[in-house]
């Protein structure tokens, strides 16, 4: 079975219960990858393919989108006036921008769950500045959001040409392992223009160790030799990590992709559900324990068993309680 007929199988994905949930896809990326660029082109091949998609933007400061949102943070938030109000930085516009949008998530989840089941698939831009969104509270408020409802994935966007250098190949590879180990989702790793560069070299560093330390000998600076280190230790990271290349400019590579896709949405179903429902039966039982202890110290307080704390007795010609009363009712 060939991959575009497995990508056209894609939105019957179903849940433990038999339900069928369009899989959420959020784009992360450094600032220049091409993430609103590989949205527009995204967007475009699942129209051109028959499968609707639900589109949401969450980057408050883009100036100009290619394709139309579904769901636009602008509409709800004006980052400019959110910078002038506040006294901000574009930076700290952005974080405020995302935090005044993520206090009203629960309508937009209320939304997104009723499209669930009418798309194949949800589209989430996120701001430039990576850290912005995976670094800030409002940003995992809305990624745990999701995956707590839906099957989510975390499609990291990389910049193939300027990963031709070992040490900002590392650079990235390092960001990519932090945030799939904070966000415990599934991941695909996007190699974005590879219309100007193959991502051919960046699959056999990640598989050829001794490859990578060839490419990075060249350079004898101190983040050459961190880089040669850090590659040793991120080759567990790179065995079960998806890797696709594509292209935002041609459309190369778009059945790769979202076949990778596919398979990070049962990967969420197999792994990350499980891993819910295990938080949430000790969540379960941690309460259960609280309200157990509190009706056992309520029970032995009815019952007289508790021990009453006795006032502390009067000092030397201190008036008791009872004078006290007594001259304040007279």
């Amino acid at each position: 079975r060939n991959m575009a007929a497995a990508a056209a199988e894609s939105g019957a994905q179903t849940g433990p219960q038999g339900e069928r949930k369009a899989p959420c896809i959020l784009c992360i990326g450094m600032a220049g990858s091409g993430k609103t660029t590989l949205m527009q082109r995204l967007n475009a091949y699942l129209h051109q393919t028959s499968r609707p998609c639900y589109v949401v933007n969450l980057d408050p400061a883009v100036f100009h989108m290619p394709y139309e949102a579904n769901i636009d943070i602008r509409d709800t938030v004006n980052y400019k006036e959110v910078m002038k109000q506040y006294s901000l930085g574009p930076n700290g516009g952005i974080v405020t921008s995302l935090n005044l949008f993520a206090t009203k998530f629960d309508q937009v989840m209320a939304i997104l769950e009723k499209r669930a089941t009418d798309n194949h698939y949800m589209l989430f831009d996120t701001p430039g500045q990576i850290e912005v969104f995976t670094w800030s509270a409002s940003g995992t408020i809305i990624t745990e959001a999701l995956a707590a409802t839906m099957p989510t994935m975390i499609a990291y966007i990389v910049d193939t040409p300027r990963c031709v250098s070992p040490v900002t190949f590392m650079s990235n590879m390092l960001y990519a392992c932090s945030i799939l180990y904070k966000s415990r989702l599934p991941f695909v790793l996007v190699f974005n223009k590879t219309d100007i560069v193959s991502h051919d070299f960046a699959v056999q560093w990640m598989t050829d160790f001794e490859a990578f330390q060839d490419a990075a000998q060249a350079d004898t600076s101190f983040a050459a030799n961190l880089s040669r280190s850090m590659g040793l230790v991120l080759q567990e990271f790179y065995e079960n990590l998806r890797a696709v290349g594509v292209s935002a400019v041609t459309g190369a590579g778009m059945e790769e992709l979202f076949a990778a896709v596919d398979a990070a949405a049962d990967e969420y179903y197999r792994d990350y559900v499980p891993l819910l429902e295990e938080e949430k039966r000790k969540r379960e039982e941690r309460e259960a324990a609280r309200a157990a202890e509190s009706m056992a110290r309520l029970r032995a307080d009815l019952q007289g068993e508790g021990t009453p704390v006795e006032p502390p007795p009067p000092q030397d010609g201190e008036p008791t309680a009872y004078e006290r009363f007594a001259k304040a009712t007279k």
